[in-house]
């Protein structure tokens, strides 16, 4: 048998990378969605960064920020600063690693930091920027991300005495690396691939009824429709207006039950909405097989060669009939 003798001067050099570990590691583990009892407790680790996304889609913007927000948070308008990007004509992309490496690194955000993301706390859209924003980390390999439940609202009605005014000090930059992984993302190509198959992954819609059946669209969007053979599943039913939060994990079993274990591509106009469906699949409901396609239906229409549906199907017209019989 063989014993390896470890000498003082190694001991000490082992303690010493031992130590430096834990001052550069989370010693929690990230979840999705943290409370303002949470927030309020962990305040004053150095390894957190409070990223508040604030924008014109809440009625926000870096004016409201300076008016009130989080103790050592840092304003990042969602919509100007680049976590969604525009390439020819198509609106709300993936940015580039070098791209959003430089974002997060202006904010702070090093490859240890546990990064908290603010929505306004205000409706089901707003929601939705803080999931874009948690689903891009993802994507660029960072895993120690969440979301405050319930947003700066919820932190204002909890902690009125724990609000800061003025612009605040923008952080020393991090040294956050951005490694593209493919885990939940999707492009243009694999849907087409998908829906020429006509079967496989569910593609599930996020929009309203009304862009969905094509009687509306969005703005940049060329056209009316829908991916062919899609399933409408608006992002709003798994929120809480009353709350302004998630629903509970049991409403939320039971609203998307249906795809917590099958293969999901989500999209919506931009991947914006469907950045909601993907986080409560994926990262509540725990569904890896869940991914998100950024480009959307602005993208997907944007080529006049893809096939798109409008209208409702033959077996949703039945449905519907039979409901108004039932009624």
């Amino acid at each position: 048998m063989t014993f390896f003798k470890i000498v003082p001067s190694k001991i000490g050099l082992l303690l010493s990378v031992a130590f430096m570990h834990l001052m550069v590691s989370p010693v929690w583990a990230a979840t999705p969605l943290v409370s303002t009892g949470w927030l309020a407790d962990n305040l004053s680790n150095e390894q957190i960064v409070i990223i508040d996304l604030r924008n014109k889609l809440d009625k926000g913007s870096y004016e409201t920020f300076k008016k009130g927000h989080i103790p050592g948070s840092v304003h990042s308008d969602y919509l100007k600063d680049g976590w969604r990007v525009g390439k020819d004509n198509v609106v709300g992309l993936l940015p580039s690693e070098a791209q959003f490496e430089a974002l997060a690194q202006k904010l702070g955000v090093s490859d240890y930091s546990h990064v908290v993301l603010i929505p306004a706390g205000v409706n089901a859209t707003d929601f939705g920027s803080a999931a874009r924003a948690y689903w891009t980390f993802k994507t660029f390999g960072h895993d120690n991300v969440s979301v405050l439940d319930g947003g700066y609202r919820r932190w204002a009605d909890d902690y009125p005495q724990q609000i800061e005014t003025g612009g605040g000090k923008m952080p020393a930059a991090g040294n956050f690396k951005a490694v593209f992984k493919a885990n939940n993302y999707v492009d243009g190509k694999a849907v087409a691939q998908r829906v020429a198959a006509g079967t496989g992954a569910v593609l599930l819609d996020g929009r309203s009824e009304e862009q969905f059946y094509g009687s509306e669209k969005h703005p940049k969007a060329r056209t009316h429709g829908r991916l062919p053979g899609a399933v409408l599943h608006s992002q709003s039913l798994g929120y809480n207006d009353a709350t302004n939060q998630l629903k509970t994990r049991t409403e939320l079993s039971e609203i998307y039950g249906d795809y917590a274990n099958q293969p999901i591509i989500s999209y919506c106009n931009t991947g914006h909405w469907a950045a909601t469906n993907w986080f409560v699949i994926s990262e509540v409901l725990g569904n890896k097989e869940a991914k998100l396609y950024d480009g959307s239906m602005v993208e997907w229409s944007s080529d006049e060669n893809n096939p798109l549906e409008t209208g409702k199907s033959n077996l949703e017209r039945i449905k519907g009939f039979f409901s108004k019989l039932a009624g």
